[in-house]
């Protein structure tokens, strides 16, 4: 497995960034974290476009900064979008594309012209000024560039902020598929969760500068002790399965382990698989199977853990079943009438009309 090395201490002002750690250069690392965690400093620095302070960046056998030399940002073979397009003003779309194909010898491109500008929707902008383009248009362009630049490593500063959602889902998709498909590891960082749960393998938690934890994304999402837990969309990722769909209630099943989760109608067929969130603000707690309901997701579980809130009125209660870890969020007056604790067994209730893929 390929490994980014970072040991980096990089200041800014007031605010130092101080990253030690080895990342899995593989599939797609998340990065988040609230607003001035250095998170863009972050990847500013693993592209070399910070001044070099010593310390340490390398990508497998390739070592890009180290306390004898600094490789600038063209030798690394790094593409970056950052949250503003920031693209060549002064030429066309066409030729902000091909600065970017330019720059990649023959035998080292790896994605295809047409390809990139059918799947991010650019032939209808291909003669237009930037200074004529939407926001959103802009980062398509963005993107575009440097994907066709071929870069070892994708660096993606929010890249899909701009855009709607009917706009951002199939660029995801998309850049889901871009590791496996061309061997490009990407770190993409978002401050949101369904992006995150979408797209990510491995989870990177910034705070204040420091990492406060790395893991996989799944087990990272339900941890108590991270911020994550304690935001509004905290929820979980489980691996699911389509299983089957029903037409008359517009409803499709999936399959999670032994166990079947029921949605809102999922326009893939049979078989595909698929990430599912569960908010932990979805999900309500009952010691017996319930009757008589309107709810079609129950699920066995057992306690795992309880955490205080932010909310002095909430708790949050890890869980686990045979589908995976879920997490919720319930009343401190409900986890004390109910006696919740670690260990016991309890049924999980999630609203269909509440899951998100």
């Amino acid at each position: 497995m390929t490994i980014l090395d970072l040991r980096l201490r990089t200041q800014r002002g007031a605010f130092e960034l101080v990253v030690d750690e080895r990342l899995p250069a593989t599939g797609i690392i998340a990065v988040s974290g609230p607003s001035g965690a250095g998170k863009t400093l972050l990847l500013r620095a693993i592209a070399g476009l910070e001044p070099c302070h010593g310390g340490r960046v390398a990508y497998g056998d390739d070592i890009w900064q180290d306390t004898q030399a600094c490789l600038p940002p063209h030798r690394r073979n790094v593409g970056m979008v950052f949250q503003e397009a920031r693209l060549f003003e002064h030429l066309p779309v066409e030729a902000n594309l091909r600065y970017g194909l330019r720059r990649t010898p023959l035998r080292e491109r790896r994605l295809n012209w047409d390809e990139i500008v059918a799947t991010l929707d650019l032939a209808p902008l291909l003669r237009h000024a930037p200074a004529r383009l939407s926001g959103g248009e802009r980062q398509r362009v963005a993107l575009g560039r440097a994907l066709l630049a071929g870069p070892r490593l994708l660096l993606l500063d929010e890249p899909l902020s701009a855009l709607d959602r009917s706009r951002k889902e199939p660029l995801l998709t998309f850049l889901a598929g871009l590791p496996s498909r061309y061997g490009m590891p990407l770190i993409y960082v978002s401050h949101q969760v369904e992006e995150l749960i979408q797209l990510g393998d491995h989870l990177v938690l910034l705070e204040d500068g420091r990492v406060s934890g790395h893991g996989p994304l799944g087990a990272m999402l339900r941890r108590l002790d991270l911020s994550l837990a304690r935001r509004e969309d905290a929820g979980a990722m489980v691996m699911a399965v389509i299983d089957s769909h029903d037409e008359p209630y517009h409803l499709t099943r999936l399959r999670v382990a032994d166990q079947h989760l029921t949605v809102s109608r999922v326009a893939r067929p049979v078989g595909t698989p698929l990430r599912l969130q569960i908010h932990a603000r979805d999900v309500s707690l009952t010691l017996e199977p319930p009757t008589a309901t309107t709810i079609l997701n129950v699920l066995p579980c057992h306690i795992t853990e309880l955490a205080a809130s932010d909310n002095p009125a909430q708790v949050l209660v890890g869980l686990e079943s045979n589908g995976g870890a879920l997490l919720a969020r319930v009343t401190r007056k409900s986890c004390d009438q109910l006696r919740l604790r670690s260990g016991l067994a309890v049924y999980a209730q999630i609203k269909s009309v509440a899951l998100t893929l």
